[in-house]
């Protein structure tokens, strides 16, 4: 795939168009209190899974709405003072998976928490969270469920279960909460964005190719599903372009990225068809962090950086967290 999107120059003064809800920070705080009436309750229960470089627990935690979310905390065999910590956040269509697919950080010396994601699973990665909320109508996906409205979205839940994700992370007694970084590609990458908007204390992003940010843009740049899912409905739903435009204004990576307070190194890659570089670099640009890079791969798609951009992380990351 050939280059489709702005020159690089371009990309990095480019702006979303995204509008931001007058009501945003308000509509966050009263969804996060409203999670916060149900206990964490986060149960860490040993695994037998025949590694020995590093020790598994199989996590359960209360999301959103008090609903049980899984996961898995990985931590380096032998370990006993409290390790700074990576959350972990999962791609589209995927879950947590199985734990031996989890070793990079762990082997780095952090504690690995890798949320799973309700609902999603049956595509690349499974998953052991369900999602019993139901919604109206939707394009087959997550994308369009609830999107009539953003107290019904689904990223709601998802974004929620996100910020509770690194509460738990944090009460596990071998995890220095002090020193906790979130990361993740693409969908992952767009719930990192999220929690960096959400929870202040964090000292590292890591979004690789990130989903979810500029839907203004990303829903009219690229036929490729996920973002194809917005247009699917809108073909089936006409005259509702206003109305989930508004819904999906609250869960834009931009406007988390501009309340952001750590450091952050993002990927962006320039044959994307699935998140088109501009869209990263919109929520790149609106990084309210001054410590922020962004490793760019001239001549990938939607898989971006891989390892290359896992061995950048292993280069930067360890200031952000050890100092």
């Amino acid at each position: 795939m050939a280059r489709f999107d702005l020159p690089v120059d371009e990309l990095r003064t480019y702006r979303s168009s995204s509008e931001e809800p007058a009501d945003f920070d308000a509509f966050w705080a009263g969804t996060l209190q409203e999670a916060s009436a149900h206990a964490l309750d986060a149960r860490f229960e040993p695994v037998a899974t025949g590694l020995t470089a590093v020790e598994v627990h199989d996590v359960t935690f209360a999301g959103f709405g008090g609903h049980p979310v899984k996961g898995w905390l990985v931590l380096p065999a032998g370990t006993t003072g409290p390790l700074p910590v990576v959350v972990e956040f999962v791609g589209y269509g995927g879950g947590r998976g199985l734990p031996h697919t989890h070793l990079l950080w762990a082997s780095a010396g952090f504690a690995h928490f890798v949320m799973d994601t309700r609902g999603q699973g049956g595509t690349w990665a499974g998953g052991d969270t369900p999602d019993p909320v139901g919604s109206g109508p939707a394009a087959p996906g997550f994308l369009t469920r609830g999107v009539e409205d953003p107290a019904t979205y689904y990223y709601r839940r998802l974004y929620t279960d996100a910020v509770r994700a690194v509460a738990a992370a944090r009460s596990h007694p071998r995890v220095d909460a002090a020193r906790t970084a979130v990361a993740g590609v693409s969908q992952g990458g767009g719930i990192a964005l999220a929690v960096s908007g959400l929870v202040p204390d964090l000292l590292a992003v890591l979004p690789d190719v990130p989903f979810l940010c500029d839907f203004p843009r990303a829903t009219t740049i690229t036929d490729r599903n996920p973002y194809r899912e917005i247009g699917a409905y809108l073909k089936t739903y006409r005259g509702r372009t206003g109305q989930v435009g508004r819904t999906l204004a609250y869960f834009d990576g931009v406007h988390f990225a501009a309340r952001a307070t750590a450091p952050a190194l993002f990927s962006a890659a320039l044959e994307d068809l699935t998140c088109p570089p501009s869209t990263v670099f919109a929520a790149f640009n609106a990084y309210a962090h001054a410590d922020k890079e962004i490793e760019v791969y001239a001549f990938n798609d939607h898989e971006g950086g891989e390892s290359y951009q896992q061995a950048a992380q292993l280069r930067w990351l360890p200031a952000r967290l050890t100092a």
